[in-house]
């Protein structure tokens, strides 16, 4: 996604985490890293692309608004449209960085993360009762037909 783009929250990433955000993609990548981390690093992602969403438009209308330009060349129709982008790209940005926000905040420091522990699966056995169980049918006996 968008590895190479900066974000807004890689520090705190990196305080969470303890690494910079290139070696955190690496370590997303094994076989034992902690789920919250791919989680975090896919927040951070959206957030990314996001983010170079808003810039985009905020560049964009200040382009369109450059004193040096005809008056005759502004449209408030493309103003309108870029003003809903950006309202959308705001609001989703806003919705990453609260949902990245939050996941950083209610995991446990580095060091109390535990990781992941393999335990022997229990197997439930039980015997059931004589009466319980079923008769066992003998060999060459015929059948009852049910009527």
């Amino acid at each position: 996604m968008s590895r190479d783009k900066a974000s807004t929250m890689d520090t705190d990433l990196q305080k969470v985490f303890g690494n910079p955000v290139p070696e955190l993609y690496e370590a997303a990548a094994g076989h034992d890293a902690p789920p919250a981390l791919a989680h975090a690093l896919e927040l951070r992602s959206f957030l990314a692309l996001t983010e170079e969403q808003v810039t985009r438009v905020r560049d964009r209308v200040h382009a369109d608004m450059d004193p040096d330009l005809d008056m005759d060349e502004l449209s408030a129709d493309k103003l309108r449209f870029d003003a809903q982008w950006l309202e959308a790209a705001l609001e989703a940005r806003d919705g990453y960085r609260a949902a990245l926000g939050e996941l950083l905040r209610t995991m446990p420091p580095p060091a109390q993360q535990a990781r992941p522990v393999r335990t022997a699966q229990l197997r439930a056995t039980a015997t059931l009762p004589p009466s319980a169980a079923p008769a066992p049918q003998r060999a060459g006996a015929a059948q009852a037909r049910r009527l």
